[in-house]
């Protein structure tokens, strides 16, 4: 059905313009409703008896709630609602937008009631309106209509009590739960801050809370071009109620005003009189948040902290994330919720109320729990894992599968070449295999084959959207969340031994001296002779009685990169240190029994020269053949002031570190070596890593700066992991169409687009970094449970106000010594950050970055959501400070506790 609305516009010209407005009403909409026999609906969703225990509706009846309630309340409702033509009404002369809607759902609800009631077996149901607007309310009741407060209705459900604490609070419910006191400045109107950041009065960023101050943040202001600036905060008022990711408005303070960042690590929000004293480190810019430009709150998991109050309903809720401030919620289910992991949402912050306030959405389970605590990180760092469903499931190509003719006809035959695939150990989803082989004329030929996943995932359907979402597989202590689904990440594309796969294969033709005379790109078959281990390759390469042609491959492969290796470090390539670890898993319990750090083999060197090589050399070919919508990769320099820390770490040790390019770096770190202190490069290499930028996807026609900081390298993309990656589906998409192997689409030559793919890229990429580094972190965690006090040698990382950073090098952990309790007084501290820095501990010992010192290791589950690896100081020897080692335990109970 067509309805149609005519009036007449004055032009800017002056001229008149008649338009029309049409509305396409369609009329074979059905009610849903079992009772119903005139709209012929084959599966009604509404049921005859839809009765719940309501002291309120004891009828059976239909809800329809309006805009708000749904909006507000979307906690608390899992709605369905139908509509027919004749609910259509046209906006009134005068009326407002909201009005409008309103008087719409009236007449929605009264066509409801009025339809079923036609039904012969209506019996009692009834519809109801739920209103929390109080002239939508009285007009539903005018024209005969059953109409609630959604809170009202709530409590009203007498077999359902749990839903009222996942009401939203109100306004109302806010100002009533909080103090009269005015506890912050009032956010300024949306206006006056436009109008503030127009004139350059005020400054729009992101607000980032701190993990180790809660009374410390700072503003990551972004400016036109790749121009960034931070503004500090420091203390409560200057902080004024934004939340960790808000977008904030912000006002700089005088120069004369401007602070420095604390360097005292507060333990948790209890009161300090360390908390406020003058820094002697470089002061920043300083300001205070005069309002909020968008909030970015979501669902918080964490854990609730009973009120000591008998039979309180008021309760403050601690999230897991330490930069989100605790929440204060109403809950009936206080004692049923403790020591639960559950999920809770903000309503609002008033002025007058320490925390702000929200509502319990749902309870995950257990603290502790492997299961749960998994959950809890995976919602945490928001990272996308529900079962695939069923519309991206369809998308995966029918079994049995095999190669067709087809493919051989478009693709080069390889199943004779002597790949194989080098990976850690029980790696399933195999993206690359290699082989290298010499050719009649002396020279040698060298082919990266990578999982042809493109083949699979075809542009703009469900299973092709799902894995942009996505973005990434993400790799945890002992499970896999995958981006695609497992029939492509471990069978179909994943490059396992003696079965045929499609490849994308990039090949190069190379002399001795790893030269590249020739490179070509195209779409393979392959057949893999062997899926090694980095152990096993390593072994075969070694063992000079092996020399079938898996191994020659292998020695061949080794030689040229170790000379591309040479290369890449001789132009200014970064060889840095970051501690990486790996648990070993009890096979039944799957609880982590050992625990070291990753050794390193010639072959997991010899795999990545390769991949580097064939990621530069695709780039180099997608750009050249698309200039404006290459999906690239870079690495950007850090500003100078991010190498302060490691060049005074040097300095103190008589050593010198250049920064004026990746080359200086890269040539001052390998001098950088002292006899005495084998392990003092590697220490220095650690903090050049965490002196470094983040690398990010961007596209080529929207950026001009290209460069890979790190690798010294003009251009890179991501070419070599398209099964756990969407960035690298992207570069094979455009590869394919480069060599005429696959067609193009819109989206791929859309600069705009691509830009927005790469921001969610950087941003799952980000998070799914986030999440592993937790799950260490949780499986360290229990590692330690069981394991008493240990006594360890470390190294010092950094050097805080009250604190010590201390890494393990054996187990490839870092933790905190504090010098200073809030429940007693601490040692005579006296903090230098000018050389060093340095902190002098009672005036007998003067500790400084790298120092070797001797801990004890214990875990604390003293708190049992924010259970932590705690450290104590053993050596040096500081009386007061250090602790005694712990004794071993006698030979007899050691006995008794085996049997």
């Amino acid at each position: 059905m067509l309805k149609s609305k005519t009036f007449v516009k004055k032009t800017r010209a002056g001229g008149v313009m008649k338009v029309v407005r049409e509305h396409y009403l369609r009329d074979d909409i059905w009610c849903g409703s079992e009772v119903c026999t005139e709209c012929k609906d084959g599966a009604p969703v509404l049921q005859q008896d839809a009765r719940v225990e309501s002291d309120l509706c004891a009828y059976p009846h239909y809800l329809i709630p309006d805009t708000n309630v749904v909006l507000h309340q979307v906690a608390t409702w899992k709605m369905v609602s139908r509509s027919l033509r004749q609910t259509f009404i046209e906006r009134e002369q005068g009326e407002s937008i909201n009005d409008r809607n309103d008087r719409a759902i009236r007449v929605a609800a009264k066509w409801y009631t009025e339809h079923l009631n036609k039904a012969p077996s209506v019996g009692e149901l009834k519809v109801v309106l739920l209103t929390n607007d109080r002239a939508n309310r009285d007009k539903a009741e005018q024209n005969g209509l059953l109409a609630y407060r959604c809170e009202e209705y709530i409590k009203s459900l007498t077999g359902n009590p749990e839903l009222v604490d996942r009401l939203a609070l109100t306004s109302d419910d806010q100002n009533e739960i909080t103090g009269s006191k005015l506890l912050f400045p009032e956010h300024l109107p949306l206006s006056r801050i436009q109008a503030g950041i127009k004139s350059g009065t005020f400054l729009q960023g992101t607000f980032r809370a701190s993990r180790d101050n809660y009374l410390e943040a700072t503003v990551f202001v972004q400016r036109e071009g790749d121009d960034s600036t931070e503004v500090l905060l420091q203390g409560l008022q200057n902080l004024n109620r934004a939340v960790h990711q808000d977008v904030v408005a912000v006002e700089l303070f005088p120069k004369e005003q401007w602070v420095a960042p604390s360097s005292v690590v507060l333990q948790d929000d209890r009161p300090s009189d360390k908390e406020t004293e003058e820094e002697e480190a470089e002061k920043k810019p300083t300001g205070r948040v005069v309002g909020i430009i968008k909030r970015n709150w979501r669902p918080f998991c964490g854990m609730l902290n009973q009120s000591q109050i008998k039979e309180a309903t008021r309760h403050l809720f601690t999230p897991a994330d330490r930069r989100i401030p605790r929440i204060r919620i109403e809950t009936r289910q206080a004692s049923t919720l403790v020591g639960q992991r559950i999920i809770v949402a903000i309503d609002g912050w008033p002025r007058n109320s320490r925390y702000p306030n929200g509502h319990f959405v749902r309870n995950l389970g257990g603290a502790g729990d492997k299961d749960t605590e998994t959950e809890v990180l995976l919602l945490e760092h928001d990272v996308p894992h529900q079962p695939f469903s069923q519309a991206v499931l369809s998308f995966l190509p029918k079994m049995p599968w095999g190669i067709t003719e087809e493919d051989l006809k478009v693709r080069a035959d390889l199943r004779h070449l002597c790949v194989c695939s080098v990976d850690p150990p029980g790696c399933t989803d195999i993206d690359d295999a290699l082989h290298c082989r010499e050719l009649e004329n002396g020279n040698l030929e060298v082919g990266v084959h990578i999982a042809d996943v493109s083949h699979f995932i075809r542009p703009g359907n469900a299973l092709d959207q799902e894995a942009a979402s996505r973005g990434t597989t993400v790799y945890l202590c002992g499970k896999r969340i995958d981006m695609v689904p497992e029939l492509l990440s471990s069978n179909l594309c994943s490059l396992r031994s003696n079965v045929e796969r499609l490849a994308f294969s990039c090949i190069w033709e190379m002399n001795h001296k790893a030269e590249i005379l020739n490179t070509r790109f195209t779409k393979s078959i392959i057949n893999s002779k062997a899926s090694l281990t980095y152990a096993e390759a390593q072994m075969r390469i070694d063992d000079a009685s092996m020399n079938d042609d898996i191994t020659k491959s292998l020695r061949g492969l080794n030689t040229l990169a170790k000379i591309l290796k040479g290369q890449r470090i001789a132009k200014g390539a970064l060889t840095l240190s970051s501690p990486e670890v790996r648990f070993h898993m009890d096979s039944e319990t799957h609880d982590p029994i050992d625990l070291q750090t990753k050794e390193l083999k010639d072959t997991n060197s010899m795999v990545e020269e390769f991949m580097l090589l064939a990621n530069i050399s695709v780039a180099q070919k997608i750009y050249e053949e698309f200039s404006e919508c290459a999906l690239l990769r870079k690495h950007p320099a850090p500003p100078p002031s991010n190498y302060d820390i490691l060049i005074k770490a040097a300095k103190s040790r008589e050593l010198e570190i250049r920064i004026d390019s990746a080359k200086a770096l890269a040539d001052s770190l390998n001098e950088a070596v002292l006899e005495d202190f084998p392990y003092f490069n590697t220490l220095l290499r650690i903090l050049a890593t965490r002196c470094m930028m983040q690398a990010v996807y961007f596209c080529s026609g929207m950026d001009s700066d290209f460069h890979h900081y790190g690798l010294a390298s003009p251009i890179y993309t991501h070419f070599t992991s398209p099964i756990r990656r969407y960035s690298d589906i992207i570069v094979h998409r455009l590869l394919a169409v480069a060599i005429n192997a696959d067609s193009t689409y819109p989206d791929l030559m859309d600069k705009h687009k691509q830009s927005s793919l790469c921001n969610n890229l950087n941003y799952r990429h980000k998070m799914a970094q986030y999440a592993q580094r937790a799950s260490v972190a949780f499986h360290t965690q229990l590692f330690f449970k069981n394991k008493g006090i240990l006594n360890e040698e470390g190294f010092i990382l950094f050097v805080r106000k009250n604190a010590i950073i201390i890494l393990i090098p054996k187990f490839g952990l870092e933790g905190t010594v504090f010098f200073e309790n809030n429940d007693k007084p601490g040692p005579r501290l006296n903090f230098d950050s000018e050389v060093g820095p340095t902190l002098t501990v009672e005036d007998q010992h003067t500790f400084h970055i790298f120092d070797r010192v001797k801990v004890t290791i214990s875990l604390d589950a003293s708190n049992i959501q924010h259970q932590k690896i705690r450290m104590a100081l053993v050596e040096p020897v500081i009386p007061g400070v250090s602790v005694a080692l712990p004794e071993p335990e006698p030979e007899a109970k050691k006995l008794k506790l085996d049997r």
